[in-house]
């Protein structure tokens, strides 16, 4: 005849409650520091548009708000786990390739839906597309880059 363990804290009967704080905690953390980045990579975007163009000007503000984001998360967001160097610098490295890509195609669809749009036009697209990207990207720092380790 089979049992089933049912001691105190075993994970079939309840998962801890501290996992849960720790979910909220970092999702709170992770909105202060994509709501920042973001308003600093629209600023950005638009002192730089009209010297660079739409393509450059957001990927230098993506350069920028890029890296300063991960090293927010590291240190704030997700302080309480570790992740190696290099994970983190290839997460860094998939994340401007990704947003660079994405953002590329997101003003070059804006440009074939308005003829002539706006710097402000092309701002709220790129920030309307950083809020479905960033999402996507906060479950890959939680449960890739600061993946909670087995013991």
């Amino acid at each position: 005849m089979t049992t089933t363990r049912w001691a105190p804290g075993h994970r079939i009967i309840r998962r801890a409650p501290e996992r849960h704080h720790e979910l909220g905690h970092h999702a709170a953390w992770y909105i202060v520091a994509g709501v920042a980045a973001t308003g600093l990579q629209a600023v950005l975007f638009l002192v730089l548009q009209p010297v660079l163009g739409p393509q450059p000007a957001n990927l230098v503000a993506l350069a920028v708000t890029t890296v300063g984001n991960t090293e927010f998360h590291r240190r704030v967001t997700f302080a309480t786990r570790k992740s190696h160097a290099g994970k983190r610098h290839f997460q860094d490295l998939v994340t401007f390739a990704f947003y660079a890509a994405y953002g590329s195609i997101v003003l070059a669809s804006l440009d074939a839906v308005i003829t002539e749009p706006t710097a402000l036009e092309q701002t709220g697209a790129l920030l309307a597309a950083s809020v479905v990207g960033g999402i996507a990207r906060f479950a890959v720092l939680r449960w890739w880059v600061f993946a909670r380790r087995k013991a």
